[in-house]
Parts: C-alpha cells; sequence; structure tokens
C-alpha cells in the first residue's frame, strides 16, 4: 500500500519561506514523477512542481513559481521536499503531494497517489 503524507505546512508573512516534506512509503517505482500541486479556494488544481526519478532528475516548474521554489527528493530517505522562497498571498493554497508513473508506463501498469494535503497560508 503506497503511502504519501505531506508536512511543514503553516501561516507565513509575505516575503516568507517554508519547506514541505513528503514522506513515501510502499512500492513506487524509482522512475517516478513526483509532483507538488496545490489548490486555492474556488480554482482548479494545479502543478507547481514537478521532478522525474532520482535529484539528477528532469524538473519542471509552473511559470508563477519559477526562481522561488525548488523541488528535490532524497531517495535515501524516501522524501520530496518543496522548499518556497518569497512567499506570496497568491501562494495560499493546499499542496498535494503526487507520485505517478512515469510517461513511457503502459496504460495497465500506470498509478497516480496523492497525500492528503497540508494548507499553506500567506498572510501578514
Amino acid at each position: 500500500q503506497v503511502q504519501l503524507v505531506e508536512s511543514g505546512g503553516g501561516l507565513v508573512q509575505p516575503g516568507g519561506s517554508l519547506r514541505l516534506s513528503c514522506a513515501t512509503s510502499g512500492s513506487i517505482g524509482s522512475g517516478s514523477v513526483m509532483g507538488w500541486y496545490r489548490q486555492a479556494p474556488g480554482k482548479q488544481r494545479e502543478l507547481v512542481a514537478a521532478i522525474t526519478g532520482s535529484d539528477t532528475g528532469s524538473r519542471n516548474y509552473a511559470d508563477s513559481v519559477k526562481g522561488r521554489f525548488t523541488i528535490s527528493v532524497d531517495n535515501a530517505k524516501n522524501t520530496v521536499y518543496l522548499q518556497m522562497n518569497n512567499l506570496r498571498p497568491e501562494d495560499t493554497a493546499v499542496y498535494y503531494c503526487n507520485a505517478r508513473s512515469p510517461p513511457w508506463t503502459s496504460v495497465l501498469l500506470r498509478y497516480s497517489y496523492w497525500g492528503q494535503g497540508t494548507q499553506v497560508t500567506v498572510s501578514s
């Protein structure tokens, strides 16, 4: 049984920083795409950042967070991180961790797992 557990959310002032963690357990393929998504009230869930495989894997970021957020993975600890700097009020949302199969995975073997989410509130 795969489980993703996020932590590190909270209330922070504009310009502040937070680091989110996503601890994974169970069998997740080494080539999995690990991502952070967020969902603000009344809005659709959106991709914030993703990384493929290990910490040397390719990364992609939403335009709104480029230069401010950094995704990383520690395979030894089975943990994915999202370092968020220079936070803005518009970053307020519930942040979710996701693990999904690599793009080349055959249809019958694809998977996607979600954590329960952690609230991030940026406010003065």
